[in-house]
């Protein structure tokens, strides 16, 4: 089926570029600080999956990592909404008018918007209160609607997988429940922390606990597209 080929190959993508995205800042950020004319904008010894040094944006918004960071985002995101466009076409030929296509649909766009939205505005700088607290209700946004959408995905290919098991292996449908089940444990229990007031709580420093978090959250959010590519069977 064109349409699965076309999802496959498209979603191994989805996950190379923002990981290759938010690594190469982290790199640039980290290791060549002659690139940065903003000495201040420079991090020094951090791995921030595993200490939390430095949240995503902090290593993106500089000049010149945001040169990397804002196109590739911009353009993963058109490759999400081709995406859900091909998986909407792939529920529809195995079960037709699905009770959760529009669901999906809407919800898989919608995160890719957020994302552009999110993209567009990281690095500019002004001085207010809501637009800080509208760049972060962007982000909150994304990260909703992307797992929303996943979570409806995988329970809708499970719905029908008898019709689908020739076209797929089953076993990676499961591991990706699995991941989205998680994803969805996580962010339910991370949303008191984030919203905790203040870098500190009960002795812990929540700062470097928010910026790890958000870093392995972002690598298993991406890495339902890695299990999407190997999931489908060559044609």
């Amino acid at each position: 089926m064109e349409h699965i080929n076309k999802a496959k190959l498209i979603s191994i993508w989805i996950f190379i570029l923002p990981f290759i995205a938010v690594n190469t800042c982290l790199i640039l950020i980290t290791q060549f600080h002659s690139l940065f004319p903003n000495q201040v904008d420079i991090i020094h010894n951090t791995f921030p999956y595993f200490d939390g040094g430095a949240s995503i944006s902090r290593t993106a918004r500089p000049y010149p990592s945001w040169l990397v960071f804002k196109p590739i985002m911009i353009f993963t995101s058109f490759l999400l909404v081709k995406y859900w466009i091909y998986n909407r076409e792939i529920i529809n030929f195995f079960s037709k008018d699905h009770k959760n296509i529009k669901k999906i649909f809407f919800f898989g766009v919608a995160s890719a918007i957020f994302l552009t939205l999110h993209s567009i505005f990281l690095g500019i700088k002004f001085d207010n209160d809501f637009y800080k607290l509208f760049r972060r209700v962007i982000l909150l946004l994304f990260i909703i609607f992307e797992v929303v959408a996943q979570a409806y995905l995988v329970a809708t290919l499970y719905s029908f997988k008898e019709k689908i098991s020739n076209y797929l292996n089953l076993n990676i449908l499961k591991v990706k429940i699995v991941l989205v089940t998680i994803l969805i444990i996580v962010a339910v229990i991370s949303i008191p922390i984030i919203s905790l007031p203040g870098d500190e709580f009960m002795g812990i420093t929540l700062k470097f606990l928010k910026h790890g978090l958000e870093w392995n959250y972002f690598l298993g959010v991406i890495t339902f597209y890695l299990l999407t590519f190997l999931m489908w069977k060559k044609n």
